[in-house]
């Protein structure tokens, strides 16, 4: 097993899962704290990569999730700033080396069991429990799987709160977003509602929380990372268009290759994804080397 210990978490690899344990320090964002420890199938990975940190000294393990594989990255967007995300471990210099071997040692085992870094069509990650209720911004909003509860607080604007709490059917729920707030504009959790679409801002939408910035707003993340994980994949669209179409004759299937002719395919495979930008110098020379040895 590889895994390395830091006062920001612990990572740790068995061959089949990483587990990401968020650490006890008091700079552990609150957010991974209430998500816990997250289990992350080698299968939904696109890559590993040890990078330099924003502080002087200090690195930083990212993991690359494939599109599509996580609802929490489908809700927000890629929106998660570093204290926030999960898929990011800061690492002290003195741990150099057992970062590194993690990384290798991840790098290997995408390698041998060749996943693809590909999107998805389902998500490999099951989301935040629930029931779960978050309160931030100018309201709290609760998740019990089926229905979504919006309630208001002294805060929010006239016109949304004389409405009163909502109550939103899981079944009406076409999509949902969630942006933190950035610089002088405000964040929100939004609702898109089936045959009711809406353009007012969050702070007049009472199928939205306006958020503003403050320490627990990322925590409305997991609120929308749950809905997201029980609304129909994003992919599944693109499937059903795909499927509609006028089915093609299917090609001759192709005798098989010999093992060299195999490898010499996927060394060709790999020079595509290094092209295509898809792997890094690095983890090409790594995938390269380890398929030459095999020939």
């Amino acid at each position: 097993m590889a895994e390395i210990i830091q006062k920001d978490g612990t990572w740790a690899f068995d061959g089949d899962a990483l587990r990401l344990t968020p650490g006890r320090d008091k700079n552990v964002s609150l957010l991974r704290k209430e998500l816990g420890e997250l289990v992350v199938p080698l299968g939904s990975l696109a890559g590993i990569s040890l990078e330099q940190g924003k502080k002087s000294g200090r690195l930083r393990l990212r993991l690359r999730l494939r599109d599509g594989a996580d609802p929490l990255l489908q809700a927000t967007g890629g929106r998660l700033t570093e204290p926030h995300d999960p898929y990011q471990l800061v690492v002290e210099p003195d741990r150099f080396g057992v970062a590194e071997y993690v990384v290798d040692e991840v790098r290997s085992a995408l390698l041998l069991d060749q996943v693809p870094a590909g999107p998805v069509d389902a998500y490999l990650l099951p989301g935040p429990s629930v029931p779960l209720s978050v309160s931030a911004g100018d309201g709290t909003a609760g998740f019990d799987g089926e229905r979504i509860r919006l309630e208001w607080n002294w805060k929010t604007e006239d016109a949304k709160a004389a409405a009163g709490a909502r109550t939103l059917a899981l079944a009406d729920i076409t999509g949902v977003e969630w942006h933190p707030a950035a610089g002088l504009e405000n964040g929100h959790l939004r609702f898109t509602v089936r045959h009711a679409p809406t353009k007012a801002p969050p702070k007049y939408d009472p199928n939205a929380v306006e958020l503003w910035g403050f320490r627990k707003d990322p925590l409305m993340a997991l609120v929308a990372a749950a809905v997201q994980a029980r609304l129909p994949h994003p992919a599944r669209a693109t499937a059903d268009i795909v499927d509609a179409r006028p089915e093609l004759p299917s090609a001759p299937v192709a005798s098989a290759e010999d093992d060299h002719d195999a490898l010499l395919r996927r060394l060709r495979e790999l020079g595509e994804l290094h092209r295509a930008g898809v792997l890094t110098d690095e983890e090409f020379a790594l995938a390269k080397q380890a398929i030459l040895k095999r020939m």
